[in-house]
């Protein structure tokens, strides 16, 4: 084995080894607190122990034999938290190394370009999942029961990107030949059970620790202290705390008022000429202030990436339609959609104002990507997000949106975010011949993920020159089995076919996914010849008030201090 191919396969391994920490995490606590209470028990009474609570933690699981298989491994007659964290390594480890030693996938991944492709992609996505689930409690503070649903929420959103990112790589695989997509699907068996795994007992974690009659206050606390370094706890939280002082007035700004770090001016008046040049002052990992980069008006015929250590950023142009950021890159000319996109933003908080990104490619580069998102708590004001199939893909974690506009075709806002649209406007883009058009497509993959696309507030309608006689549009398709997507308080023009919503061909993810409609205006929200699905659902008042920013993506945390303009609950007057 080369060394190249070594390092790979470590990458592909560590997935497992970090999907497994949060399990050990929670049976660290659990088990040390549970097994000190019989200290001095014999040693069949101690390893009885231990076997019941694992037995409670797998309980909500949807892989009990893999959680309770694993987790025996890690916990037996083990009472030290540390000791059973590094024991989770290394079962983890060993197993995914013997899957990883007879497998074949990386010689014939070479054969196939695009397969080839999906590999590299997945090395990225791998790593990022690693992030999710490796780092997540490096960012939690010390574990206040006080905090507990927002402690919860926040792991939630962690976890399902793990999940994402993992399904992302397989999905790379797909109109590849040769069975190298089902052997990488094989290597991450085992690492997706235990995502999941670890996803069911976080929503679950107040049912689990009253099973095991922990008691929640000062002794468990002390647990979990000796579960990791205290004053790595002491380090994070899990929203910063700067965000509250992250003071922007971000519905007033100007470049003048937020006295950019940066300027970028094709021209030549600013310090850069393009927006990569800029990139290189960014501090890394930045949490001091928010760092302003200023793009004078122009067109910017550049592909950027934001990449994780570029944090706490902020963007801002002199108009959507000013400042514009451009690429064509598309997966008809050969490119991998998750690599189509003109601007990627994956390090967190980001913050845009006033710029346009677009894709030029056309409807005839099929996906081709203008903007995609994975930063958490990000958000975009006032900016244009122009395509055709695939414009916007916001791929995880928690977005918000308010004052823009996006435009395209298929499928033209899809992922698997938490992604809230407000006062935003969709326009419907003329497709190829015989194409139908789908405002959204979700990707959810597990019921208790914290996903959705929500549009609240925003006006639905078709470009110039659009025909709906020609080409139906709908208000969305379901990309992945649990797909959630709600329209709401919303202007729905005559461009939505009456039925509202369109299958996913091949599929029956209609009957499992969760879309919704509620209080919306304009021919085309009328509900009469909706399709009947069982994933199609009546939302009460109370149901579409659990989706708006506030409660759904806990806006007031996050959002209200920027100052961009934002509605908590549901909109008044509408």
């Amino acid at each position: 084995m080369s060394g190249g191919e070594a390092q790979n396969k470590k990458k592909i391994a560590i997935i497992g080894v970090s999907a497994l920490i949060l399990v050990a995490m929670v049976v660290a606590v659990t088990v040390g607190v549970t097994v000190s209470r019989h200290k001095g028990k014999s040693g069949g009474e101690q390893t009885s122990t231990s076997t019941k609570a694992i037995q409670s933690i797998c309980q909500p699981t949807d892989y009990k034999k893999t959680c309770e298989d694993n987790l025996s491994k890690v916990a037996s007659n083990v009472t030290d938290p540390k000791e059973l964290v590094k024991a989770g390594f290394q079962v983890a480890i060993n197993q995914l190394r013997e899957v990883i030693k007879n497998s074949t996938t990386l010689k014939e991944l070479a054969k196939d370009p695009r397969a080839n492709q999906a590999l590299q992609n997945c090395k990225e996505l791998l790593e990022y999942a690693i992030d999710d689930l490796g780092d997540s409690f490096d960012k939690l503070g010390p574990f206040d029961f006080t905090k507990l649903d927002a402690y919860v929420e926040d792991l939630k959103v962690w976890l399902s990107a793990a999940m994402t990112y993992e399904q992302t790589c397989l999905d790379g695989f797909e109109n590849t030949t040769g069975d190298a997509g089902e052997k990488m699907r094989q290597f991450l068996k085992t690492s997706q059970e235990l995502t999941s795994n670890g996803l069911a007992m976080v929503s679950e974690v107040s049912t689990l620790f009253k099973a095991l009659n922990i008691k929640t206050g000062r002794r468990l606390l002390q647990a979990a202290a000796t579960a990791t370094d205290e004053k790595r706890f002491q380090r994070a939280k899990i929203i910063p705390a700067w965000i509250d002082h992250r003071r922007l007035d971000l519905a007033t700004a100007t470049p003048l008022t937020l006295k950019p770090d940066v300027v970028v001016s094709k021209k030549g008046d600013g310090k850069y000429k393009t927006i990569n040049e800029a990139l290189k002052d960014i501090p890394k990992n930045n949490e001091v202030k928010v760092f302003v980069i200023y793009v004078k008006e122009g067109v910017y015929d550049e592909h950027v990436f934001f990449n994780k250590h570029m944090t706490n950023v902020m963007l801002i142009g002199d108009g959507p339609t000013k400042t514009v950021v451009t690429g064509r890159k598309n997966y008809a000319d050969g490119t991998q959609t998750y690599q189509t996109a003109t601007v990627a933003v994956v390090g967190d908080y980001f913050i845009a104002k006033d710029v346009g990104f677009e894709n030029t490619a056309g409807a005839i580069g099929h996906q081709a990507v203008a903007l995609r998102v994975q930063s958490d708590l990000s958000i975009f004001y006032n900016c244009n997000m122009d395509g055709y199939q695939d414009t916007l893909y916001t791929q995880t974690h928690r977005q918000f949106y308010r004052d823009c506009t996006i435009s395209g075709t298929i499928d033209f806002i899809f992922g698997d975010a938490a992604a809230v649209f407000q006062n935003c406007k969709m326009i419907v883009r003329k497709p190829l011949e015989n194409q139908a058009c789908m405002v959204t497509a979700h990707g959810r993959l597990d019921m208790r993920s914290p996903s959705a696309l929500i549009l609240q507030n925003c006006t639905i309608s078709g470009e110039r020159g659009y025909d709906k006689e020609l080409n139906k549009a709908y208000l969305g398709r379901p990309w992945k089995s649990l797909a959630r997507a709600i329209v709401m308080q919303s202007q729905i023009d005559d461009v939505i076919a009456p039925e509202g919503w369109m299958d996913w061909t091949g599929t029956t993810n209609h009957n499992t996914c969760w879309f919704g409609e509620f209080g919306n205006r304009g021919v085309g929200a009328e509900l009469s010849k909706r399709v009947t699905w069982s994933g199609m659902k009546k939302l009460t008042p109370e149901q579409a008030a659990d989706f708006t920013a506030g409660k759904f993506i806990f806006g007031d945390r996050w959002i209200l201090p920027s100052g961009v303009p934002y509605v908590a609950g549901m909109m008044t007057g509408v």
